[in-house]
């Protein structure tokens, strides 16, 4: 009886240790199997990346010795981060992509010279913009973007900003006069009620583009802007154009169409560098025309003149006249 219960004894540790080998045998290739599936889900990330890096390479172009990444009538509301593999570009050119961030990893990207994403849905610039030091244009109009960051006061060889179109934007940051080399700056069809101070304060400021706002006055300091050669202030409110106006040695064209001006202050007559001035579309309060003898045969030309230069000037003389003939009655 013994004997049988040693034979017993032996099968049933033989019989456990084979069950145990078989339960390690299976555990072991489940985690082959979970192992080899994260692999597998790896490996899937990868080659996605290294498609999509391929596709972008598709889109790179060189012009005039600069490398230019361009988008356009595609849609990519994301940029993906294997672009970092890219930063070696110089310029981006992404429209109408339904774009709607800035990816953080712009600053990967020293080299950008031109950064151009209008006419998309971009919601705000990221402050880390600013670390673009060598950055020379932004151009961000037709998007959504309803604040600027202090940021962008670092980008310190920007020449050129366009934020045209956001339509909610309404204010700049202080910070913006240290934009010590900008130039040209479009604002046009957004929500400003008076010109920021720290845009009068740009030093270098040629070209300024205001119109379509909701400007009701501007500043008495204008002439500040002692660069500014171009000013669109067309489409907006302002019914009085301050007198530091004719203090602006450099401005040879002002645009000042659909307003609600009823004067032309008379020191505007020593504007001599004014080459194109337009007054149409203002309800000014006297009723002045140019002889036909004053006017030009085409009919661009007639349009320009009548409420050009030639304009401005016969109307101040009216309006000294007048005042002249009420003065003299009393």
């Amino acid at each position: 009886m013994v004997g049988v219960v040693g034979v017993v004894s032996s099968i049933k540790a033989l019989w456990e240790t084979r069950i145990r080998r078989v339960q390690e045998e299976e555990d072991e290739q489940k985690r082959k199997k979970s192992g080899g599936g994260a692999t597998g889900r790896l490996s899937v990330g990868v080659w996605e990346d290294r498609a999509v890096l391929a596709q972008l390479k598709q889109k790179l172009q060189t012009e005039d010795g600069r490398l230019i990444l361009r988008i356009e009538q595609e849609e990519w509301k994301t940029l993906p981060g294997c672009l970092v593999q890219l930063s070696q570009v110089q310029e981006w050119q992404i429209h109408r992509t339904g774009l709607q961030k800035i990816p953080h990893f712009i600053t990967r990207f020293q080299n950008l010279l031109v950064l151009d994403l209008s006419r998309n849905g971009v919601t705000e610039i990221p402050k880390e913009i600013g670390k673009l030091t060598r950055l020379r244009e932004l151009l961000l109009s037709y998007n959504r973007i309803q604040c600027v960051p202090e940021e962008l006061s670092s980008c310190e060889s920007l020449e050129r900003l366009e934020l045209a179109m956001n339509r909610d934007l309404n204010k700049l940051p202080n910070q913006f006069r240290n934009l010590k080399k900008l130039q040209h700056l479009d604002l046009s069809m957004n929500d400003f009620s008076c010109m920021p101070d720290c845009v009068v304060g740009l030093p270098a400021l040629q070209w300024l583009d205001m119109g379509g706002n909701g400007l009701q006055h501007l500043p008495e300091d204008i002439h500040r802007m002692e660069t500014l050669h171009t000013l669109w202030l067309q489409r907006n409110q302002l019914d009085k154009l301050p007198d530091n106006i004719s203090r602006m040695k450099s401005l040879d064209t002002l645009v000042l169409s659909s307003n609600r001006l009823t004067d032309i202050p008379p020191l505007m007559e020593d504007m001599s560098n004014l080459r194109f001035v337009n007054f149409r579309d203002n309800p000014l309060s006297l009723d002045v025309r140019l002889s036909c003898r004053e006017t030009k045969a085409e009919d661009d030309e007639d349009d320009r003149e009548m409420f050009g230069r030639e304009f401005m000037q016969l109307y101040i003389q009216e309006s000294r006249k007048r005042t002249s003939a009420v003065l003299d009655m009393h």
